[in-house]
């Protein structure tokens, strides 16, 4: 199986490989929803942010992800770094069922795409 390609970038915390294998490990979980559609490039970012926040710790993570002819932007941002990675992964792949569904209905009513 091909991995799908990341860059990870993080801000104000360290960049773990258990960080980055967890990421990747969502990236490639979400991938499967693409179907036939190519990424052609997928940065995530995670950081910490805690200047507006007064109760503890923010984390946020964001996802761009090239695909075909569209930007896929992600951003969520939970008190736990994993909760966050998690959200953006279902997030996205929410998105990606939203496009197959619509993509198959254009198919069905006759219509090019």
């Amino acid at each position: 199986m091909d991995y799908m390609k990341l860059t990870i970038k993080a801000s104000n915390l360290e960049l773990t490989p258990a960080i980055k294998d967890y990421i990747q490990k969502k990236m490639d979980m979400a991938e499967k929803y693409l179907g036939d559609r190519k990424v052609i490039g997928c940065d995530f970012e995670v950081e910490l942010t805690t200047k507006h926040h007064h109760k503890g710790d923010i984390f946020r993570a964001e996802v761009n992800l090239s695909v075909a002819k569209e930007l896929i932007r992600v951003e969520k941002t939970e008190a736990d770094l994993y909760k966050a990675i998690d959200k953006v992964k279902d997030h996205v792949v929410e998105l990606m069922k939203k496009y197959k569904e619509k993509k198959l209905a254009k198919r069905r009513s006759g219509s090019a795409d």
